[in-house]
């Protein structure tokens, strides 16, 4: 099959007519009320407060109905969101592209990408051209050949885990899954969905895989091949686990090749690391790499992308008579829609526009950084990250308004690149003001978080004292 090129110097042009060319917002309006409609119902705004859960029924057509129609239900629920977004700070989703309204017009196809993105259909509603050139985009990316790789559009990166991890268990049966306690959940999902024996090795205090004990469990099964998971960007403190430090240690424990199996969860920032440096290579023996697509790229639906080693992939591959197909991926049926946004979104971009996302929001989140720092909240940022890990704010309310992850007395925003420094701004403003209010009487002070973050990171009193900067 052949692929569609991906310039970087590419401009896209509106698919649609200049009424198209609209916000979500505008453009549901637009088709929820006509230009000329006298029965626009008008919408009530309901502030920048947390969004709660409607009360809502399926209704049935032609009986009487005494609430809101649908068409107010769902302006509502778009004049939430609208005011919503700026409020978005602790999740790794980015929020600000564009295309929704050239791409509008797709959704009225049922696109289905199901089987190998590198066979043909039997039917024509698929968009494995488009697909087949993202994955080529990628392979590239990632330092592999276009004729030794596999890879297809996941549904997430969760489904890109499940994929890669199964891969190493099928080309060695008996392997154990090591992993760092600092993972994403998805990992340890896959130990159970599979019935792999596992060892959970631990991590330094900023999230970072400790070598030292993946050496000594290593060592304690150097019967058993070794499936591992290196995670380039933990989920919670954004800390890089270093491939190369596994590989090393891997050969000293006297692993050879035939006997480990690598997989790269790089969710969020397996597309900001190759604009740094290049650890994510498969001229290095690693067996996958995984990320989310609607993270630091942007999509209004869940994806990834996953590719191997084309060598590795017949473990999997399974004929399939219905679809005339052979089929190696995880969901079978898969979105159609997904691919074309990526597609568009790297063509518009570029690998210069994301090298400049990239540099902006580790500048940011430097900046937010520092802020806090000065304002004396306990705060810390690794090295190559956009999470910024603080203290735990003390109000829910607080939390769930500027819609923070929690774990234990922490708390993250994750500086993405649809974060302005204007937000980040206004949410240290708030914080600064509420903590004056929580602990203005000295009866409660801030959470101690040295054991969560590093004594030097800490802002409370009695590390403060043995951090006074000279």
């Amino acid at each position: 099959m052949g692929s569609l090129s991906l310039e970087m110097d590419f401009e896209p042009s509106p698919m649609t007519p200049r009424s198209l060319a609209m916000t979500p917002r505008s453009l549901a309006r637009r088709r929820l009320f006509p230009i000329g409609d006298n029965k626009k119902q008008k919408v009530a705004p309901q502030g920048a407060g947390p969004r709660k859960n409607l009360q809502l029924e399926v209704m049935e057509p032609g009986f009487k109905n005494d609430g809101p129609s649908l068409d107010t239900i769902l302006v509502n629920y778009l004049d939430t969101l609208t005011q919503r977004v700026n409020y978005h700070l602790g999740y790794p989703v980015n929020i600000c592209y564009d295309h929704y309204a050239s791409l509008a017009p797709l959704l009225q196809f049922h696109l289905n990408n199901c089987g190998d993105p590198f066979l043909q259909n039997t039917v024509d509603f698929h968009s494995k051209d488009f697909e087949v050139a993202v994955l080529d985009w990628f392979a590239q990316l990632w330092e592999i050949e276009k004729d030794q790789y596999w890879g297809y559009v996941t549904n997430g990166g969760t489904e890109g885990n499940l994929h890669g991890i199964l891969l190493g268990r099928e080309l060695l049966p008996e392997g154990i899954l090591y992993a760092s306690k600092d993972s994403h959940y998805s990992v340890f999902k896959a130990a159970r969905m599979y019935r792999m024996n596992s060892e959970t090795i631990n991590t330094s205090v900023n999230g970072e895989m400790d070598y030292s004990d993946l050496r000594a469990k290593l060592l304690q099964n150097k019967d058993k091949p070794a499936i591992i998971n290196v995670t380039i960007g933990t989920t919670f403190k954004g800390a890089i686990d270093d491939v190369d430090v596994i590989l090393e240690s891997l050969k000293d424990c006297g692993y050879s090749q035939d006997r480990f199996y690598i997989h790269c969860d790089a969710a969020l920032c397996g597309l900001m690391t190759p604009f740094i440096n290049n650890m994510i290579s498969f001229k290095k023996p690693i067996g996958s790499v995984t990320i989310s697509g609607h993270k630091f790229l942007g999509c209004p639906m869940p994806c990834g992308v996953q590719i191997t080693r084309k060598s590795y992939i017949n473990n999997l591959s399974t004929n399939v008579e219905y679809i005339a197909s052979v089929d190696a991926t995880i969901s079978g049926s898969r979105n159609g829609l997904t691919p074309i946004f990526l597609w568009y979104s790297l063509s518009a971009k570029g690998q210069i526009g994301l090298q400049k996302d990239v540099k902006r929001c580790l500048d940011n989140a430097k900046y937010l950084k520092d802020r806090l720092q000065k304002e004396g909240i306990s705060v810390m940022l690794n090295e190559l990250s956009i999470i910024v890990v603080l203290e735990r704010p003390r109000d829910h309310e607080f939390v769930r308004r500027w819609q923070l992850s929690c774990v234990k007395d922490m708390a993250h925003v994750i500086v993405m690149p649809g974060i302005t420094r204007e937000m980040l701004d206004n949410f240290i403003s708030e914080l600064v003001q509420q903590r004056k209010q929580w602990y203005k009487d000295g009866k409660a002070e801030a959470p101690c978080v040295g054991e969560d973050i590093g004594a030097q990171n800490c802002a409370c009193s009695y590390h403060k004292i043995d951090y006074i900067s000279p």
